[in-house]
């Protein structure tokens, strides 16, 4: 193997594969990324098992061949030479090493032989739809800080992505969801997608394609089966497997019949929220609202922190309330809503709340309630 490629393209290429490389594996292989040259370019792969990145870049290619080589190592290196610098990789097939020479500075890696590297990607992925970048990052910033990270309950370590039905249109749903909250965020039914089994995509996965969504403008494809799911995305192709359980029926604790309106200014509201938890005890968190006719008042009481209090106009004309949440899963749902205020539907002070974007119809919030 031997050619040339310039700094910019092997740096993107390996920010993109490397981050799923675990920087401590008892397997070695899986600490190197595979490198395939052919004369169409260099092709990137990296993997932990549960994930695989693909990647291709633009390179002269004098001699074909396909190494792995410790993928943090060759990632360092490249980050550490000068911008628009030419680095050829040559294969030492003799000493199995690869040689990476750019101007004065030569390295030399140790490499292992690609017939070990292992591939999950195979496979057929049964069904395949395209989302426009935007709306995927969307759907995904709405809803992956709800996932719960308690691995006892494994089946809520990631996003539940599945077809659903919104006054009879179809959707494309994402949801999220710890026991304490719940987020959902959803799209209309992009077309390939009707029939596709409802799938956990992994906490790890998602956090690796908000990643490679960023910035991204052309659509990005899914590919979906049972076992597995495949995002194409520019030149990057994430392969992931999903988590082998089952979503709870997550619509029974969507409250139906919550007859309490109250309108926040969300910026205001955020910015209380996070003011009185300045006192609020680490392991409670907790703030009370106390909710009266156009008027909430926000208030925390800690014995050994001391107090706060603060008052912000809303608008309310039912019942008078007082609940109490977490400030900081508050503060979570909060930062998500793009509108100027925030709908909240309550029931009593022991029921869930829900909570709307006055500017994004497809996102709701369930909090529960805490005593306080």
């Amino acid at each position: 193997m031997r050619l040339v490629i310039e700094k910019g393209e092997l740096s993107r290429a390996l920010g993109h594969v490397t981050s799923v490389v675990e920087r401590r594996t008892t397997i070695p292989i899986l600490s190197n990324v595979l490198l395939k040259a052919s004369p169409a370019g260099l092709e990137f792969k990296a993997t932990d098992l549960e994930r695989e990145v693909v990647e291709e870049a633009k390179a002269d290619v004098t001699q074909p061949g396909a190494l792995t080589v410790p993928a943090h190592m060759l990632h360092d290196i490249v980050r550490k030479l000068p911008d628009g610098a030419q680095i050829e990789l040559k294969r030492d097939a003799e000493k199995e090493r690869l040689t990476l020479t750019a101007g004065q500075a030569r390295f030399a890696l140790q490499t292992l032989g690609p017939e070990d590297f292992p591939d999950i990607a195979a496979g057929d992925l049964g069904h395949s739809f395209e989302v426009p970048a935007a709306e995927l990052k969307r759907i995904i910033d709405r809803t992956r800080f709800a996932i719960s990270t308690e691995e006892t309950r494994y089946y809520l370590n990631g996003i539940f992505l599945h077809t659903a039905e919104t006054n009879k249109k179809p959707m494309l749903r994402a949801v999220a969801t710890d026991g304490h909250r719940l987020a959902q965020a959803e799209l209309d039914l992009p077309k390939g997608a009707a029939g596709m089994p409802g799938v956990i995509i992994p906490r790890k996965t998602v956090h690796e394609l908000q990643r490679l969504v960023e910035g991204v403008t052309d659509p990005v494809r899914i590919s979906v089966s049972a076992a597995k799911v495949r995002f194409e995305i520019g030149t990057v192709t994430l392969t992931s497997k999903l988590i082998d359980g089952t979503f709870p029926d997550y619509g029974r604790v969507i409250p139906q019949s919550n007859d309490k309106e109250m309108l926040v200014p969300n910026s205001i509201f955020t910015a209380a929220v996070d003011r009185v938890s300045t006192v609020a005890s680490e392991r409670g968190r907790a703030v009370k609202l106390a909710i009266s006719k156009n008027k909430l008042v926000l208030s925390v009481n800690n014995p050994e922190g001391g107090s706060a209090t603060e008052e912000i106009a809303v608008t309310y004309d039912a019942a008078p309330i007082e609940i109490g949440f977490n400030a900081r899963y508050l503060l979570d749902i909060a930062s998500q809503v793009e509108g100027e205020e925030a709908r909240f539907l309550l029931a009593d002070a022991g029921s869930p709340t829900m909570i709307k974007d006055s500017e994004d119809n497809g996102a709701l919030y369930v909090l529960m309630p805490m005593r306080v």
